[in-house]
C-alpha cells in the first residue's frame, strides 16, 4: 500500500485538475491552488470544474484554495501545472511558500520566451538547490481525469527521486518510468509541441497523410539533434516523453497545439483558441537552435510562419521539396 501524502498542485486548469484526480484517486491528500477563487470554490462545493472540465465528476476529497500560503502549507510534493510562459513570474511570488524538502515536480512544457530557459531553469533560479523532476509523456488531460490508461516518464537527476517519485505517483492505469535525463524530457515535452503544430498546418492545408508523416519524422530526426546536442540520452528520445509524446499529439484533435496548427493552416480565426505552448516555444526553439548551430529547417519554418515572415503554403512547399539527400 502507497504511503499517503500531501501533494499540492499549483494550477486549477484542465491538466492541473486531471492530476489532482489522479493523485486523489491514489489516496494522496490532494490541494489545488487555483488562482481564481470562483474556480476554487466550484471545486470544494459541486466537486467539478467547469471551465476546463466540465464532463469529470471530482473526488470529494479533493480540496482548493485561492491561498498560495494555505495549499503549500503541508505539501510533501509540490506539482507545477502553471502554464510555462507565466511560471517564472508565478514562482517569484509562490517561491517563500513552498516547503524546503519538498520536492517540485514540473508538470508544465516549454521553453520561456523572453530568456530562453527551460522550466528547471527557471526553478533553479528561483529555487537553487531545491529537489526537482519532471513529469511529462503522451497523456491528455481528460483521459487522465477519466481513469483511462496512461504512461509517461518522471525524471529526475536524483536517480533515488525518480524512483520515489514514479511510485508514489503510478496507479492501476498510470505507470511512471524513472529517468534520470532531466534535460531530455523537458526538451521532449517542449518540442513535441512545435511538431504538433506542423502536423496541424498540414492537415489545415489538406496536403495529405503522406505529406504529414514525413514532416513528423523529420521534425522528430530535428527534435533528436536538439536533444543529444543539450546532453538528452539517445534513449531518451525514443521513450515515452519524446517519441510517444509526438504520437500523442502530433494526430489527435485533443491536441491544442495540432487543432491550433489546423486552423493556421486553415487560414481560420485563431484569436478564440485555447493555449497553445507550441506557438511561443517555436519562436524561442529557433533561436536555441540557431545559436547552438543545429539545423532545424521544420522548427525554423514554423516560426516563420508564426512571425509572419512566410507564408503557410509557400512555407510547406519550401519543406516538401527540399533538395535530395541521404537521410540521417
Amino acid at each position: 500500500m502507497k504511503m499517503q501524502k500531501h501533494i499540492t498542485i499549483l494550477g486549477g486548469g484542465a491538466w492541473g485538475t486531471a492530476l489532482a484526480v489522479l493523485t486523489a484517486t491514489l489516496g494522496h491528500h490532494t490541494h489545488i491552488y487555483a488562482r481564481e477563487k470562483k474556480t476554487a470554490k466550484e471545486i470544494n462545493n459541486r466537486h467539478r470544474n467547469s471551465r476546463y472540465l466540465p464532463d469529470i465528476s471530482l473526488p470529494d476529497t479533493i480540496r482548493a484554495t485561492a491561498d498560495p500560503q494555505k495549499a503549500l502549507a503541508a505539501a510533501d510534493i509540490v506539482l507545477a501545472v502553471i502554464p510555462s510562459q507565466a511560471f517564472g513570474a508565478a514562482l517569484e511570488q509562490l517561491a517563500s511558500f513552498v516547503p524546503a524538502k519538498a520536492p517540485l515536480v514540473l508538470c508544465n512544457k516549454g521553453i520561456e520566451e523572453t530568456s530562453g530557459r527551460f522550466m528547471s531553469d527557471v526553478v533553479q533560479d528561483i529555487l537553487p538547490y531545491h529537489p526537482l523532476a519532471t513529469l511529462s509523456g503522451p497523456s491528455f488531460a481528460r483521459d487522465v481525469a477519466k481513469g483511462l490508461p496512461a504512461a509517461v516518464t518522471l525524471a529526475s537527476r536524483d536517480n533515488s527521486l525518480a524512483h520515489d517519485l514514479a511510485h508514489l505517483l503510478s496507479g492501476r492505469n498510470f505507470r511512471c518510468y524513472a529517468s534520470t535525463d532531466l534535460i531530455g524530457v523537458e526538451i521532449g515535452g517542449a518540442l513535441k509541441n512545435v511538431l504538433a503544430l506542423t502536423a496541424g498546418v498540414a492537415a489545415g492545408l489538406k496536403i495529405g497523410a503522406s505529406a504529414q508523416a514525413a514532416l513528423v519524422t523529420r521534425g522528430f530526426t530535428e527534435l533528436r539533434r536538439i536533444g543529444i546536442t543539450l546532453g538528452s540520452k539517445p534513449e531518451t528520445m525514443t521513450g515515452l516523453a519524446v517519441l510517444g509524446d509526438i504520437v500523442l499529439t502530433c494526430s489527435s484533435p485533443q491536441s491544442r497545439n495540432y487543432t491550433y496548427g489546423v486552423a493556421l493552416g486553415a487560414s481560420q480565426p485563431l484569436t478564440d483558441l485555447p493555449l497553445a505552448e507550441g506557438v511561443a516555444t517555436a519562436l524561442v526553439a529557433a533561436r536555441l537552435c540557431e545559436k547552438h548551430g543545429i539545423d532545424a529547417p521544420i522548427i525554423d519554418t514554423i516560426a516563420a510562419i508564426l512571425s509572419d515572415k512566410m507564408h503557410v503554403e509557400d512555407a510547406m512547399q519550401t519543406l516538401i521539396t527540399r533538395p535530395v539527400k541521404f537521410e540521417d
